[in-house]
């Protein structure tokens, strides 16, 4: 997986964190590509390469804190690809095999519009970069959100064309709304919008104030993002707070708790998603009462990556150097 370092690290990546511990517990060696240019292609943390690399360290701990055995996830980054001959040689073999349209379509994956292409010229050579790193690095399988799908079919389509001799799988995961959802979007747009398309602009988004909860947040902080956050009754399509819940808090175990009134219809306990879902969408459960417990779950689930950015020296070190760099896209 390719991950930019771009800010501090959101919940909704929780969601291929968790298929990235899924794919390390049956064996399969991992990568992790710290893609530090393509960061600064994509006009992160304002463009400083130097921020940049120091927002890659923090994620290794970020990772750490969310569970993933780091010794034995193998940390790569762009810079070490990008230092070889070989590497642009690839670049150059990919970009022969791709069309200016094409290029202008797959800009989603650094999550920009088509027309945002012309920002600047290095934004172009996105799509090509990354679909190197796929041949480069020999990352048979490619693990990423929806939003990164078009990169791993230009990469599919690429390999037949310069007969690498194999083909990337790619595994998608869902993408977590942000919290203040389709509100920050103009109707009109959406009207026109596909509903991947729709997922991508509305999927949670550091830069934007108010979207995201962060690993590290405190409880308040997660109690008060999320009772503002956008949660319309009975509609589970692009909620924050239902998607909370079915990629990330609900599993074989987990139990969501409704602490409510009898006149309300008093405590529930909900262990399983499809039951939350016809609560919900039948009107059984109000939004309120679902902020409320989801709120509480969250701070529980996230407990163990809080307390290590508070204990541990270092990565409160990163934190802190991280939280002083402007965010930018």
């Amino acid at each position: 997986i390719g991950v930019e370092p771009s800010g501090l690290f959101h919940i909704g990546w929780i969601v291929w964190v968790k298929k990235l511990k899924d794919l390390m517990d049956i064996g399969v060696k991992m990568h992790l590509l710290e893609a530090t240019w393509h960061a600064q292609i994509n006009d992160k943390l304002e463009g400083d390469i130097e921020r940049i690399r120091m927002c890659g360290k923090y994620f290794e701990y970020a990772l750490k804190a969310l569970g993933v055995d780091t010794d034995k996830l193998i940390f790569v980054t762009a810079d070490e690809f990008m230092d070889t001959l070989d590497y642009w040689s690839m670049v150059f073999k990919v970009s022969k095999n791709l069309t200016l349209a094409r290029v202008k379509r797959a800009m989603t994956i650094m999550g920009r519009k088509a027309s945002e292409a012309e920002l600047d010229f290095s934004k172009m050579l996105y799509p090509s970069l990354q679909v190197t790193d796929i041949f480069y690095g020999e990352f048979k399988i490619c693990l990423g959100g929806t939003d990164q799908r078009r990169a791993h079919i230009l990469a599919r389509e690429v390999a037949e064309k310069i007969n690498v001799g194999w083909k990337p799988i790619a595994i998608h995961t869902p993408l977590i709304p942000g919290l203040t959802g389709l509100q920050r979007m103009n109707p009109e747009d959406i009207a026109k919008m596909d509903t991947m398309e729709i997922s991508i602009e509305a999927k949670m988004s550091k830069s934007k104030p108010g979207d995201a909860i962060f690993i590290h947040d405190t409880p308040d902080e997660i109690r008060k993002k999320i009772r503002n956050a956008y949660c319309p009754p009975k509609t589970l399509e692009h909620n924050p707070i239902i998607a909370i819940n079915k990629y990330i808090l609900f599993d074989e175990q987990f139990v969501l708790h409704i602490d409510r009134p009898e006149k309300y219809g008093g405590p529930i306990d909900i262990t399983s998603f499809d039951d939350l879902a016809k609560l919900y969408t039948t009107g059984k459960l109000h939004p309120l009462d679902l902020k409320i417990a989801t709120a509480e779950a969250l701070i529980k689930f996230l407990e163990p990556a809080r307390k290590m950015f508070e204990t541990d020296k270092k990565a409160r070190e990163y934190l802190e150097a991280v939280k002083q760099a402007r965010v930018t896209r």
